[in-house]
């Protein structure tokens, strides 16, 4: 019987683990999208206790918790640390073939040390008090975890009106070889959908970037005007969290009077909305293709279900699920808006619903242009799908209609300096199914060869793809 979190772990074949062990372990992290504070990045934050790193603001354990039956006061509420650390152990046991269950042992294992025992609610204060007292040490501050975890970028996950004054700290810092960069995320910049929220945000959008917004094309002279400042500040990434792809025809005239009437605080209709929405993700992309970004689109997350629970606790707390909208005509529709004006940036195409697997993977081939290996990317499996089945499944829509060879390879998509073991995860799911294939006398018995693609996978094709200096 094979040991659990053995060094072969998921590593069911020789090759596997061979490829593993000699060509993706000490390989180093690019780390492209992810959610980490970064003020606590230029803080050089040391966290007290367990709780402060591994619990708050996870909302994929919070779930778990929720699930188990654990009372919000444990989860979100005002319970102490240590309760709420006592809390997550009683339920890691009942997350068994859960990816939380491999993560929690991975993380104690590869941070602190932890292979000798499960946690669970007889092993909790002992783990809770060794790992608590690490990480009150100068060895487990957010820098140096970045740094033993070998990552080499980090793009975290930034507003327009960010003021960027954290990212600054640490572009100064020559002591710090991690290059900490910020993604341009301009989400609140087209939600009409709430007049009162939206205008409250475009008065902020004004006062940063210096432009009065009285119309539409004031909005798009302001949002550019925050592109230009994130572009100095070295951001090369722009990022959406969308529920789909937006591309309903509109005429410039129906744009301008939809943005007067919602500054007047009338909400639009759902055609009004979308109208909206598509005209300014057109000009967003146009903006990245100009200043040769690579775009983001995460789609599929069906947001804030639980209306009570939203009221109370607000966004991103755990209760969002996969969304089902349809996807192949409107991607295809944007896209080819994009192309046909040669403005098509470098993209990154995630979805959250499995079944768009195939289509992503499809859609990509038809806007390669030839400039650049892999220039429209079907990116990693992402949130509900971040675990071995999502990853399997990605990685064989990729192989079986695109170039695996050219894919840029795995994101934390974390707020916890405790994630990176998810790379490691990724890596050994790769690993696995190239390793079997190679068994099975599916893929050549060339390790120069695979292990190359390998190679490229976890790390260098996402250092040539992204453009970003790290000297």
């Amino acid at each position: 019987m094979t040991p659990f979190l053995s060094e072969d772990f998921l590593l069911q074949k020789a090759a596997a683990r061979r490829l593993y062990h000699d060509y993706a372990a000490a390989m180093p992290i690019f780390d492209y999208h992810c959610h980490l504070p970064v003020e606590d990045i230029a803080a050089d934050r040391i966290f007290l206790n367990l709780t402060q790193v591994w619990l708050n603001g996870d909302h994929y354990k919070w779930r778990a918790m929720r699930a188990n039956g654990i009372e919000e006061r444990l989860i979100t509420g005002d319970a102490d640390d240590w309760e709420k650390f006592a809390a997550w152990a009683v339920t890691v046991p009942r997350t068994l073939r859960n990816p939380l269950y491999h993560w929690t042992h991975l993380e104690l294992k590869r941070y602190f040390g932890i292979a000798d025992r499960l946690l669970d609610s007889d092993s909790a204060r002992e783990i809770y008090d060794h790992c608590s007292t690490l990480l009150q040490t100068p060895e487990f501050s957010t820098r140096a975890i970045l740094t033993r975890m070998k990552v080499r970028v980090v793009c975290t996950t930034d507003d327009p009106v960010d003021s960027l004054e954290h990212h600054r700290t640490l572009a100064s810092d020559p002591a710090f070889a991690v290059r900490v960069l910020p993604a341009f995320r301009p989400d609140k910049a087209m939600a009409v959908e709430d007049p009162p929220v939206y205008n409250a945000y475009l008065g902020r959008l004004a006062a940063v970037s210096g432009v009065p917004i009285r119309d539409y094309e004031s909005l798009l002279a302001a949002l550019k005007a925050r592109h230009d400042f994130f572009h100095q500040a070295g951001c090369r990434l722009s990022d959406h969290g969308l529920e789909r792809p937006y591309a309903a025809a509109f005429e410039p005239n129906d744009v301008a009077r939809i943005f007067a009437n919602v500054r007047r605080n009338e909400t639009p209709s759902p055609l009004e909305i979308d109208q909206f929405k598509s005209a300014l993700l057109l000009e967003l992309a146009r903006m990245d293709a100009d200043r040769d970004w690579t775009q983001q689109f995460h789609f599929g997350a069906l947001r804030n279900t639980n209306a009570r629970a939203f009221r109370e606790l607000g966004p991103d707390t755990g209760y969002d699920s996969i969304g089902d909208w349809p996807l192949a005509t409107p991607l295809a529709r944007f896209l080819d808006h994009l192309a046909r004006e040669d403005r098509l940036a470098h993209t990154i195409l995630y979805v959250l619903n499995p079944s768009d697997n195939d289509v992503v993977a499809t859609m990509i081939g038809n806007f390669q242009d030839g400039s650049v290996p892999g220039k429209i990317q079907f990116g990693s499996g992402w949130w509900f799908n971040d675990q071995k089945d999502g990853m399997e499944r990605q990685i064989n829509a990729l192989s079986n209609m695109g170039l695996l060879s050219r894919f840029v390879g795995m994101l934390t998509d974390s707020r916890s300096f405790l994630s990176y073991p998810r790379h490691e995860y990724f890596r050994r799911v790769l690993c696995n199914l190239l390793g079997t294939d190679m068994e099975n006398g599916e893929l050549p018995h060339d390790f120069d060869l695979v292990g190359g693609m390998v190679r490229d996978i976890c790390y260098r094709n996402a250092v040539n793809y992204f453009g970003i200096d790290l000297n």
